[in-house]
């Protein structure tokens, strides 16, 4: 045998080019009850890849906004608690992490209905968002400079007071403060909400430029099955706090189903996806 060969044969393999890329979030059959009485989530189950946009679908009320709350841990100010399941981010878990300590783990949620602070101006809103990290003046000015690049509106209005700006810039206020907590993860909850197509198209391409320049990975609750397909990779729709689908965004989109039920493509009654002789309930969503 020769050194060629005996180095060839020793020799680490290559990495396979279809490789599936890293959990970076991993939700496993979780349930959540309020006030101790009211069962809301049953069973949810989810995966984040590392890199990745997850789009979270589903009516209002289908448990989007609970599933996000239970994977930030802010629950409990809304007397929730996730009672059976478990939930893992770069395979540890986090159930009993608190929303603070999930910040500087990487793990940022932009809530529904922007929530900004009404009396600071923009600028002052996107430097909360540095609270959890200890940085430099010519490191939080840089941070600054990295959210206005996105935002270039916000740069034009920092000195504008958060509570009189439009809803669209209030949106790009609270993702940008998000950002300036430099996060691995952004858990974006109902993005498009009250705002003009014009607007909801302009974030959900500033969301994809931070997943493909920053490598930002995103799970978003959306009502909006159209844009958010547009702009995920894999997508989840939620009924009556169960997953009833999943799949890519690309094969969700296309699906007679969920054009009927969603899309608004439709010629007959609308049903539910529990009555649908297409539902197949997965063994994981029974674990």
């Amino acid at each position: 045998m020769t050194a060629a060969t005996t180095a060839a044969s020793t020799a680490a393999p290559l990495p396979s080019a279809t490789s599936a890329p890293t959990v970076l979030l991993d939700v496993n059959g979780i349930e959540v009850i309020y006030n101790h009485v009211i069962l809301v989530l049953k069973g949810v189950s989810l995966q984040v890849p590392e890199g990745k946009i997850v789009a979270l679908l589903g009516a209002n009320g289908a448990g989007k906004t609970t599933t996000l709350r239970a994977i930030s841990n802010l629950l409990k100010g809304e007397r929730g608690d996730v009672t059976k399941g478990h939930i893992q981010y770069r395979g540890q878990r986090i159930e009993r992490l608190s929303p603070a300590e999930l910040v500087k783990r990487g793990v940022v949620q932009v809530m529904e209905g922007r929530h900004c602070f009404a009396h600071l101006t923009i600028e002052e809103n996107l430097l909360t968002g540095a609270y959890t990290r200890s940085m430099s003046r010519g490191d939080t000015a840089a941070a600054l400079e990295r959210v206005y690049q996105y935002f270039p509106r916000l740069k034009q209005r920092r000195g504008s007071q958060s509570g009189y700006t439009s809803g669209g810039e209030q949106q790009m206020t609270a993702i940008g403060r998000a950002l300036m907590a430099n996060p691995n993860m952004i858990l974006l909850d109902e993005p498009s909400m009250g705002l003009a197509p014009q607007i909801v198209e302009e974030i959900f391409e500033i969301v994809r430029d931070l997943n493909q320049r920053e490598g930002v990975s995103f799970l978003l609750a959306e009502q909006n099955t159209n844009i958010a397909l547009r702009y995920a990779d894999y997508g989840y729709i939620l009924e009556n706090g169960r997953v009833m689908m999943d799949g890519a965004a690309l094969d969700l989109a296309q699906n007679e189903d969920v054009k009927e039920f969603y899309l608004g493509i439709s010629s007959g009654e609308r049903k539910s996806f529990r009555d649908n002789k297409f539902y197949r309930r997965r063994k994981r969503w029974l674990a």
